[in-house]
């Protein structure tokens, strides 16, 4: 799925689109369904319906998870960003075999077990500023809406009962891997789904599975029992959104059987049933191979966070194309730490300008003037967002180029301003100064990147996980630098640099401005790319730098 190696044909538009969007830049992503990037026009102008599989809640959430609830988060903010009406449904799995057999393990109810880990799931999300869903439904709250759509299945003959456990005849379907290209002769037993004789077909799939002895049931028409895993989103999705919606999404591994079977479980109880996109976001990979819970292979977002500030983890996901393999590499948490801690202090010393020289600052009403080399940053900076945005969520391409240009003037004009310049030049600095930020923290917005505290907190938050991951705590760097100040005193110069180098070899950059010395995170010299795990769980192998 990396886009490029993808056909990049597009579809014409047949449709207008929201008020905000200009056929210069239409809004195109990728579907799954036709392997091509298609204009986006939703069923109903100016408002979109969107539903995301969430997680199974029996654990602490990883990494993957993380990478399809901010790539989604993202799409979520960039279509509200177009002027957009979103109904966004993302949903939790709390019935599940496998939340059951963690229950065993701990002696909880399952539904306690899972209740208590969609809770923690909605702190990570939190953390890592996703912005909450519409609706988030619960397979427990929605067994009447799931064993109604049962029932619609096998009315049209396309389910059939056998001891209390309901199946889907796939052979019914003529359909059947329409989305993800498989025969039915790949979706073999005992791989894909469980091995059953009573089936017609190997292929066929639960939707309803008759209750065993100590689990958690509810009554039905076909005996108590519990819903199978796939039927849970087609009711839910049909529920808040209609059969017929725009967004359907996901992570790359649903793609089969998950949505395969959704499709034909919604197809089956309503013929209209229609989904116009399908997206589905790329694999969080540990030394090239998939990080998942199964494979032992994960990091938990917590583990992740307790030494990375959930602003660099973020960036660190968006810095790839959101359909890309992302590999993780402790080099790339670390330059998405110093990346994200450059654009706060650059916005936090020019917040603190403008605060200074706000009586200078005209408040006539009038436009702002500003210099031609601002006018020439702010138009470049919109015009690559809505380019790069446009064309897929091209969010790793906007975090260089014009981005970082406007940062670099920030910090030109920063300079300027120390200087003694005319009153009318000053002016022009000042309100340019004013402007780039704005259109900055624009960009910072819809990427999800803009802080929800101030900058200063959010930079001594920064140097709290860089003080972690050294190691160190604050005194201990004071002290080092009140040592080397006396160790320049005695001219003893390479001491001096060994001293400094010591420190940022472990992420610790020391700075020299005029008779102080300060600090700040940097990226180590040297890296030690393991993550200290919480009791019991397992460590990666050490992943290669990407």
């Amino acid at each position: 799925m990396d886009p490029s190696k993808q056909e990049t044909n597009q579809k014409k538009a047949s449709k207008p689109m929201a008020k905000k969007e200009t056929q210069e830049f239409q809004f195109v992503v990728y579907n799954t369904m036709t392997q091509q990037k298609e204009v986006f026009n939703p069923k109903t102008p100016g408002k979109v319906c969107m539903y995301v599989c969430g997680v199974t809640a029996y654990d602490f959430s990883h990494l993957g998870h993380a990478r399809a609830a901010v790539s989604f988060d993202v799409l979520y903010r960039y279509l509200k960003h177009l002027g957009y009406e979103v109904t966004y449904v993302r949903n939790f799995t709390d019935v599940d075999d496998k939340i059951i057999r963690r229950a065993n393990e701990t002696g909880e109810d399952p539904i306690s077990l899972s209740d208590r880990y969609c809770k923690e799931y909605n702190i990570d999300m939190s953390d890592l500023q996703c912005l909450s869903p519409t609706h988030e439904p619960r397979v427990s709250d929605h067994m009447e809406q799931i064993k109604d759509m049962i029932t619609q299945i096998i009315n049209k003959d396309f389910g059939y009962v056998v001891e209390g456990d309901v199946f889907f005849a796939v052979d019914k379907f003529s359909n059947y891997g329409k989305l993800s290209g498989q025969k039915l002769e790949n979706n073999r037993a005992g791989e894909r789904v469980a091995v059953d004789s009573r089936k017609r077909n190997p292929s066929d799939f639960a939707l309803w599975k008759a209750a065993k002895p100590g689990e958690p049931s509810w009554d039905s028409p076909w005996g108590p029992g519990q819903p199978g895993w796939h039927i849970e989103c087609s009711a839910m999705s049909a529920h808040y959104l209609s059969f017929k919606f725009d967004i359907h999404g996901g992570g790359l591994d649903l793609i089969f059987p998950h949505h395969e079977n959704e499709i034909a479980q919604s197809c089956a109880a309503c013929e209209e049933s229609d989904v116009s996109y399908w997206m589905h976001n790329g694999h969080v990979t540990n030394n090239n191979e998939k990080m998942s819970k199964s494979l032992g292979n994960f990091f938990t977002i917590r583990q992740i966070t307790e030494r990375y500030h959930p602003l660099a983890l973020r960036y660190f996901l968006i810095n790839a194309h959101y359909r890309s393999p992302l590999n993780y590499s402790v080099v790339q948490l670390e330059g998405a730490s110093d990346a994200v801690f450059y654009i706060y202090q650059t916005l936090k010393d020019c917040q603190d300008a403008l605060l200074q020289l706000q009586e200078e600052m005209p408040n006539d009403g009038k436009p702002a003037r500003i210099t031609p080399d601002a006018k020439e940053c702010i138009s470049k900076l919109r015009n690559e967002f809505q380019v790069k945005m446009s064309d897929d969520l091209s969010t790793s391409l906007i975090l260089t180029g014009a981005f970082l240009e406007a940062l670099k003037l920030v910090n030109n004009l920063l300079t300027m301003l120390k200087k003694k310049q005319q009153k009318q030049q000053r002016l022009l600095v000042i309100q340019s100064l004013k402007e780039i930020q704005n259109e900055v923290t624009k960009v910072l917005d819809v990427l999800g990147l803009q802080p929800p505290c101030s900058y200063n907190e959010v930079l001594l938050q920064l140097k709290e996980k860089a003080l972690t991951r050294a190691g160190l705590v604050e005194d201990d760097v004071i002290r080092l630098i009140k040592e080397r100040a006396e160790v320049r005193r005695n001219k003893d110069f390479l001491k001096s640099d060994q001293m400094r180098a010591h420190l940022q070899a472990k992420g610790i950059a020391l700075m020299d401005v005029g008779t102080e010395t300060i600090w700040r995170p940097c990226v180590p010299v040297q890296q030690d790319s393991e993550i200290v795990p919480s009791e019991g769980q397992k460590v990666p192998p050490k992943p290669e730098s990407a």
